[in-house]
């Protein structure tokens, strides 16, 4: 619990997976790719990484010219790379933007993420692919994105943050009998109650079946008395008629 951190500080597939980092196994096959994948940032990338935006959820038909025209009201940029299709040519719909100084950065990251653009609302972060330790791509079952809430989800980024773990090991203590002696006292009254709650019902179980049993003795005498009555009735009836 003192190591906690809503945002990841060193990438873990696994932990990715899970909405507080607690799992101990891949609930999605998607993680198990993650975990079995040997990844190596892209050396081709040039820049700074340590000034580097990543700029995700753009319209496809967002234009180098319209990033630079909304992120360059933050301060002054270096560079602007938007992802594009090797064979199409088209639009990814992410970017990389890098900036001359830290303080611009700071900004940029601060104010534009769910900045609408072309009726788009975009989504801003640090870039993570050289910065972050062990990162895994979304490609390849990592990634902390997800739209779906039944889909795969991966946890400890901006966007979706660990949830604080439940302190389950005090919990287990009070469950295993090391709690107050007030406890222990109070659980023995309370079997003792459960005990005396549930002879009396059995008691008044008994006494309602035994009843319920005599009604039906009783019902059954007062039926015949009926159709002795009935007969002797229809006997009588005949020798008047003779």
């Amino acid at each position: 619990m003192n190591d906690w951190a809503p945002i990841a500080k060193e990438y873990d597939p696994l932990k990715a997976g899970s909405i507080d980092g607690t799992d101990e196994e891949p609930h999605d096959r998607a993680i198990w790719r993650a975990m079995l994948a040997r990844y190596v940032p892209n050396k081709g990338v040039m820049g700074d990484p340590h000034l580097t935006l990543f700029v995700a959820r753009l319209n496809l038909q967002t234009t180098e010219e319209k990033l630079k025209e909304v992120f360059s009201r933050y301060g002054d940029i270096r560079k602007i790379r938007l992802v594009r299709d090797l064979v199409t040519g088209f639009s990814k719909g992410y970017a990389f933007i890098e900036y001359k100084d830290e303080r611009a950065l700071m900004k940029a990251h601060r104010d534009a993420n769910r900045l609408v653009i072309d009726q788009h609302e975009i989504f801003v972060d640090f870039e993570l692919e050289r910065t972050l330790k062990g990162w895994i791509p979304r490609r390849l079952g990592g990634g902390f994105g997800g739209k779906k809430e039944s889909g795969q989800l991966r946890f400890g980024g901006r966007d979706r943050p660990f949830r604080k773990p439940i302190n389950l090991p005090n919990m287990k203590n009070d469950f295993c009998g090391e709690a107050s002696a007030e406890k222990r006292t109070w659980s023995r009254e309370g079997a003792r109650d459960w005990r005396t709650r549930e002879r009396e019902h059995e008691r008044s179980r008994d006494k309602r079946w035994s009843e319920r049993d005599r009604s039906w003795a009783w019902g059954e005498s007062e039926r015949e008395r009926d159709s002795k009555e009935e007969r002797s009735r229809g006997r009588e009836r005949k020798d008047r008629e003779r």
